[in-house]
């Protein structure tokens, strides 16, 4: 958990960066270059098959599956044996992020209740796990670790919810065909999984065959990686001979022949890699591998292609584009905050859940404010929502700017809980000395 904590929150500076530097380059002279190069072809062919599409294509609807790989594989450990593992533990983060669902799409829609600025509504529901992370690691160990791992629980069920919101309704008409060929890499990948095939690379054929199956029927084909992440084992596949023993038997044969036989002892390196390998359920084992690439190069790769909105092409004078742009940042800034403490505490008052130890409905309202940065996964929705450029650009510049304020009033409220902390410890400090 601490290092998933660390990889998000030094992306989120990373993300920082990137999104700053293509909102800078879409708005300088070399604006056209900016776009020029995402719309420029990128060819892969095999023989008479060949695939042409653009680099902003194959950054959105190809790299980032293995950003929704890696959420699909967090989603299926967090299950198993995370903050999702039962339904006492999850009840509370389930609420506030139902309610941090609800309500930003609610007031999202106060402002554009008619089509297709309507069709917006999913841009505001997404928590941005790097950026909240990592504004969250800039407040220090003031903040109680219950809050740290309240908010990440929190976007990782922002995540499910976002993935179901795509699959529903920004997908087009399903193609039956696409199924089909859907099915057949889900069915390989469960064949390799059953003749025990440990190797991540085994899985890249069938993932890209489930990629196009999924690319044919209509739905996004980024859905493919949190189909193969949910399918990921959370336990080491067994084996006729544990892996210790392995380890075992090779240490003593290195303590006894080592230094004698160098071929014996390369022989015996390769099974203790083997071995350390197989220690790991694969979905650790390829998330651990995975979340670095995703974090430091998906991820900022998509910000460059994404985030470089450009103010002259965005005519705030245009009621819709007002409307689109009010609504996205009303609804992450206000919706977010207060949907996250409102159903949290029905949830407590209720009785079906209370708040972790350590945590306080100050805590709580810190992560509603964090909650409100939504980047990634609210430009990710705004892609799909709109085809018009001057309504996504807008939806861009609201998801832009409220990711800003969230961030900023999250600070103010965590270094406010931070000095507040120290302030109940001093007097119990200075009685110890």
């Amino acid at each position: 958990m601490e290092r998933f904590l660390h990889i998000e929150a030094v992306s989120g500076i990373v993300l920082l960066a990137a999104a700053a530097t293509a909102l800078v380059w879409a708005n300088s002279s070399y604006a056209s270059a900016y776009h020029a190069l995402w719309h420029a072809p990128l060819t892969f062919g095999l023989g008479s098959h060949v695939v042409s599409q653009s680099l902003h294509f194959w950054i959105n609807d190809a790299l980032m599956t293995v950003f929704f790989l890696v959420v699909g594989m967090e989603i299926r450990r967090e299950i198993h044996e995370g903050a999702l593992a039962s339904l006492a533990q999850a009840a509370l983060p389930l609420a506030a992020a139902l309610g941090g669902v609800a309500v930003p799409a609610l007031i999202y829609l106060a402002f554009n209740g008619q089509a297709p600025q309507s069709q917006g509504w999913a841009v505001p529901t997404a928590t941005d796990i790097a950026f909240a992370v990592g504004v969250l690691a800039l407040l220090g160990r003031s903040i109680p670790a219950s809050v740290r791992i309240f908010l990440l629980a929190l976007a990782i069920i922002d995540d499910i919810v976002a993935v179901l919101i795509i699959a529903m309704f920004y997908s087009g008409g399903l193609d039956l065909s696409g199924l089909l060929v859907a099915a057949v890499g889900i069915v390989m990948v469960l064949a390799l999984q059953r003749m025990g095939v440990g190797t991540a690379y085994a899985y890249v054929l069938p993932g890209a065959v489930l990629w196009i199956g999924l690319l044919q029927t209509g739905a996004h084909p980024t859905l493919a990686g949190v189909v193969l992440g949910l399918m990921t084992p959370v336990l080491p596949a067994p084996r006729h001979e544990h892996p210790l023993d392995i380890v075992r038997r090779a240490a003593d044969f290195l303590v006894r022949e080592g230094a004698a036989d160098t071929g014996g002892t390369a022989a015996q390196a390769r099974r203790l890699r083997w071995a350390q390998r197989e220690l790991v359920a694969p979905v650790t084992r390829v998330q651990m591998a995975l979340h670095p690439w995703v974090a430091y190069v998906v991820m900022p790769l998509f910000a460059l292609a994404n985030a470089g909105v450009t103010l002259d092409g965005v005519d705030l004078s245009v009621s819709s584009s007002q409307a689109v742009m009010l609504g996205v940042a009303a609804a992450l800034v206000i919706g977010k905050p207060l949907g996250v403490v409102a159903a949290s505490w029905i949830a407590v008052r209720l009785g079906w859940c209370r708040l972790p130890a350590g945590a306080t409905w100050g805590g709580v309202v810190l992560v509603g404010l964090l909650a409100g940065i939504g980047f990634t996964m609210s430009i990710f929705i705004a892609n799909l929502a709109f085809g018009d450029e001057s309504l996504l650009g807008a939806a861009k510049l609201g998801v832009l700017t409220a990711s800003a304020v969230a961030a900023t009033a999250g600070l103010a409220w965590g270094a406010v809980l931070a000095a507040r902390q120290r302030h109940k410890a001093g007097p119990q400090g200075e009685g110890a000395s």
